[in-house]
């Protein structure tokens, strides 16, 4: 049997920083071509993982008062859309609705961490970490306790792979497969089985 997956905080494994926003927003909104992305939550893809195009930009004397993220940093929207991960494929700016995930020490695959980070078992997380306050949104601190399972590269490679293949089987048959993304998943991050058997080979089965 292989050896069971690390488990560790969040935080100890990547940067997890706020947005900000300049203030007030309407002065900064810009149409020149050479401003920066402002990225909002409206920005995000309905379907898939990647942040690709702003509608607005902003002027770049209110990059002191916001958050710069690049190609291969994640965001987590912190409110609305609570918990949602997504890919920066642009560099840009993000708001205080949203929080930067950078695995600046590249512990992690992009795409597994973003199915992680969207995971039940995260969002059932931070509602027990919220629970008893009057923290309505995500916030560093919270998801930074948030216990993740950290499987060899090559682990993560596998298993994004699956789960990619599995976002293709959603989009085509969204209700026929929506029960069936949850069980997966689960069965991917609590490793009921080794690589090759048990129920991560289950999973590579049925998604032949």
């Amino acid at each position: 049997m292989a050896p069971a997956w690390e488990q560790r905080k969040l935080s100890e494994l990547v940067e997890i920083e706020r947005g900000g926003s300049p203030r007030p927003i309407e002065r900064y909104i810009t149409d020149d071509p050479c401003g920066l992305n402002w990225v909002k939550i409206g920005d995000a893809p309905e379907l898939g993982r990647y942040i690709t195009q702003t509608t607005e930009k902003i002027k770049p004397e209110g990059l002191a008062k916001t958050r710069q993220v690049y190609p291969g940093d994640l965001v987590l929207s912190n409110s609305m859309s609570f918990g949602r991960p997504y890919i920066m494929a642009i560099k840009g700016c993000i708001h205080d609705g949203w929080l930067l995930i950078r695995d600046a020490q590249k512990h992690f695959d992009p795409i597994f961490l973003c199915h992680m980070l969207g995971a039940p078992q995260m969002l059932n997380q931070y509602r027990m970490f919220a629970a008893g306050s009057t923290v309505n949104n995500l916030n560093k601190e919270l998801v930074g306790k948030a216990i993740v399972s950290l499987p060899s590269k090559d682990e993560q490679r596998e298993i994004g792979i699956v789960l990619d293949r599995l976002d293709s089987l959603i989009t085509l048959h969204q209700r026929k497969y929506c029960g069936v993304a949850s069980w997966m998943l689960g069965v991917a991050l609590v490793r009921l089985g080794s690589e090759s058997g048990g129920a991560f080979g289950e999973m590579k089965h049925v998604l032949q």
